[in-house]
């Protein structure tokens, strides 16, 4: 699988909050870093409880990645998504959230990701679009 596959079917994920074909771009053991602070959500069943968690009272999101920088089996790419939300800033004045973030990737040898390390900025309460020309 090339990269721009993995990103289309990550997204495509993430856009339908289809936590089983988002495991199924991991390998069985895989980790999946949500946070820098956080313990791993660890292998296929763990993160498809992370993303039915994630993803449940998410919606109207626009999502657009840039392009992905890869040097052998490793990856980054940032995104930049907008979503009402209204579980994650409950102190916000709307629900409406803008997150920019960047994806950092280690894959094995068949393109499954091993390990994701997830960077992210939200911004509650507004929704912001990705800058002009960024991403696709």
């Amino acid at each position: 699988m090339a990269m721009d596959s993995w990103i289309n079917a990550y997204a495509d994920a993430w856009r339908s909050k289809d936590a089983e074909a988002v495991a199924d771009l991991f390998t069985a053991d895989a980790r999946y870093f949500s946070s820098p602070t956080r313990s791993p959500h660890v292998g296929r069943q763990g993160i498809m409880d992370y993303w039915r968690r994630a993803t449940r009272t998410q919606s109207d999101l626009e999502l657009r990645f840039g392009e992905p920088v890869v040097d052998g089996n490793r990856a980054a790419v940032e995104w930049w998504a907008t979503m009402r939300d209204p579980e994650w800033g409950p102190e916000a004045p709307n629900d409406w959230v803008t997150l920019p973030g960047c994806l950092v990737l280690t894959f094995a040898p068949d393109w499954r990701c091993k390990e994701l390390r997830e960077y992210w900025n939200a911004l509650f309460g507004e929704r912001q679009g990705a800058p002009d020309g960024w991403g696709h």
